[in-house]
């Protein structure tokens, strides 16, 4: 059974304006794209929230895929580019240090079920966004470092960059995690 592809379901959408398409797309990509947006913003409803403004801003006619990338890349791209203005407005707002993060834990729980996932998680979370960004789209996203140099406004090389000094940052932090488990 051949899957179709996210852009040819999108083209369909945009041209026929069928939900069910939509529909599609978002059960394809609304887990990852929440927590992706998660990572950035830290707060599961706020993420679930900007995840369907991405589906909106995706679904609308004022900008529609132009095919410069996967539908994917695309759709993560507007994503992150939503979640930063988020941040932004969230601290023009709030202040810098106040943003809301109740109910983060328990939606995490329910994303991240096994244990060594949830330790790997919480050691991402403590790295710096774009170190973060990049290992989550690489890894669990599998996406290439050009789609997500792409996604994140930056080279290839940065991108390269990014991993290897994120992978070895995560090393450290669960190295870290295990010898506090150790002692406990």
């Amino acid at each position: 059974m051949n899957r179709e592809t996210d852009e040819i379901i999108y083209s369909r959408y945009i041209e026929n304006r069928d939900e069910d398409d939509l529909r599609t797309l978002l059960e394809r990509h609304r887990d990852s794209l929440t927590l992706f947006i998660y990572g950035i913003v830290r707060n599961m409803e706020d993420a679930e929230d900007i995840m369907i403004g991405a589906f909106a801003t995706a679904a609308s006619a004022d900008s529609p895929f132009a095919g410069r990338s996967s539908f994917r890349t695309w759709l993560f791209g507007i994503a992150r580019n939503l979640a930063r203005k988020h941040l932004r407005r969230s601290r023009h707002i709030y202040g810098a240090d106040t943003l809301d993060t109740a109910g983060a834990e328990e939606a995490e729980d329910e994303l991240i079920k096994s244990e060594s996932r949830r330790g790997l998680y919480d050691a991402m979370m403590d790295l710096p966004e774009d170190y973060r960004n990049a290992i989550y789209l690489a890894y669990f996203e599998d996406m290439s470092h050009e789609e997500i140099a792409r996604i994140m406004h930056k080279t290839r090389k940065q991108v390269y960059n990014l991993i290897f000094r994120g992978k070895q940052s995560l090393k450290g932090l669960l190295e870290e995690q295990e010898s506090a488990d150790e002692k406990h």
